[in-house]
């Protein structure tokens, strides 16, 4: 038995990955914010508009399982790097989009190029940290998320009326990210397993697929991820159109007004967060996946009110859907944390990248689409009731603030699955300690 280690240099890499995982999502966010401009100049649906972001996100998760495995085996400064250069580049390349099909076309390479960094991401946090500080740590990184969609909504309006363009803030998104990928490539590695507090095993792991997939746990988190990404993607997709037509804001004020729903949110979320959810953890070896369960009730109870209320004060609407999405932020802190504790690290960017594909084709990449198609047919249905035969704006506004109540359903069952997932966390937790234990074989004599 040896003691767990935290690496020497652990807070300076993680602050760089915090870093790149902010304009990560800061790059990915760009579409949501401009899309009815977009929508008006090509003349798009919104199931087309939820096709951008499903299209993204499953190319995303395809891409994520095999780039995982590479984590697990080969240099993750590297494929880190090379990531970032690349959805950097297309970034830049996609405000030079001509029509939608070649817009859509580039964010299905972008997709392909974040793909790369969160599995290598989650794996190096693993090996940074000992267990008892990883919360804090995983809250930390995932900052990026909040603060990236912060940044985003905060500025992307701006950058717009500024240049008169929807296409300035592509352009501009590419140079932090190309700047980041230098220091990427010059991040020194700890070994794989030093900070456990048991040796681990260096041999390559046999079957890995199938050993991850063994696990109970991830199986019920896996589920868990698919219903919260749904309602995130949903979420991150719409809010800024749902808030143009619905309450008839403009772009500028309904990019700074999910800018605090989704993003000042994540600021105490994540870091509040992490820190009750490592101090519950100590008492409790399921306290962290119960903490989210209960977090998931709360923010489909607000969601669900802010939504059903329907034309109430814009400012009660921001504030109440505020608060759910302040509880719903401790998905990442608990759910992630949950999974390293449950594999083992040779075998953690590979589970990353299954559970991620899991969460992004059969989560995010149905929740943009979803809500876009049954917006499109509230919309139907509100002008057939209408006794019209012409489609208006405020059918569209209607058809989709209607179809966005799909998000508290998504996050209630969210709740469900986590609650399935601490009843097996424990025996999976013990058996995967168990395993690190064993002693590797001796190598046949040569």
């Amino acid at each position: 038995m040896q003691q767990s280690q935290q690496a020497a240099n652990a807070w300076r890499i993680l602050f760089l990955l915090f870093l790149a995982n902010l304009f990560n999502f800061f790059d990915r966010t760009i579409p949501a914010i401009i899309i009815e401009p977009i929508r008006l100049e090509w003349g798009l649906s919104d199931f087309q508009i939820g096709l951008i972001g499903t299209a993204f996100t499953i190319v995303y998760a395809i891409a994520g399982v095999p780039l995982g495995r590479m984590a697990d085996t080969g240099a993750r400064r590297k494929i880190m790097g090379w990531g970032l250069v690349a959805w950097s580049s297309l970034t830049a390349v996609n405000g030079l989009a001509w029509n939608f099909w070649s817009f859509l076309l580039v964010r299905m390479g972008i997709g392909i190029g974040e793909a790369s960094y969160a599995p290598a991401a989650n794996s190096l946090i693993g090996d940074l940290f000992p267990p008892h500080k990883r919360a804090r740590a995983m809250g930390i990184f995932m900052l990026g998320l909040p603060l990236g969609l912060l940044l985003a909504f905060f500025t992307i309006g701006a950058m717009v009326e500024a240049f008169d363009s929807w296409r300035a803030p592509f352009l501009i998104a590419a140079v932090p990210g190309m700047i980041l990928a230098l220091f990427m490539f010059c991040i020194k590695e700890p070994k794989r397993g030093a900070a456990e507090a048991v040796q681990v095993a260096t041999s390559a792991v046999d079957k890995p697929l199938r050993k991850v997939l063994a696990i109970r746990t991830f199986w019920w988190l896996v589920l868990a991820g698919l219903a919260f990404n749904f309602a995130s993607y949903a979420c991150n997709s719409f809010m800024v159109p749902m808030l143009q037509r619905y309450f008839l804001l403009p772009l500028g004020q309904a990019a700074v007004a999910t800018g605090v729903i989704v993003g000042v949110t994540g600021l105490f979320g994540l870091t509040l967060g992490g820190w009750m959810a490592d101090r519950i953890h100590q008492h409790s070896a399921t306290g962290r996946l119960l903490f989210a369960a209960v977090s998931m009730l709360i923010a489909a109870g607000a969601t669900s009110y802010a939504l059903l209320a329907g034309r109430i004060e814009v400012g009660v609407f921001v504030a109440v859907f505020s608060v759910g999405w302040l509880f719903a932020y401790n998905f990442y802190t608990c759910v992630y944390t949950a999974l390293q504790d449950v594999v083992e690290p040779r075998l953690r960017a590979t589970a990353m990248a299954l559970f991620f594909a899991g969460l992004y084709l059969l989560g995010g990449g149905l929740g943009p689409i979803g809500v876009g198609l049954l917006s499109d047919h509230f919309a139907q249905a509100a002008m057939l009731a209408a006794g019209v035969s012409e489609m208006s704006e405020a059918f569209k506004a209607e058809g989709l603030h209607d179809a966005m109540l799909l998000i508290p359903v998504a996050l209630f069952l969210t709740m469900l699955a986590l609650l399935q997932a601490s009843r097996c966390f424990v025996a999976d937790s013990t058996r995967m300690h168990a395993a690190m234990a064993e002693p590797e074989p001796e190598p046949l004599p040569a």
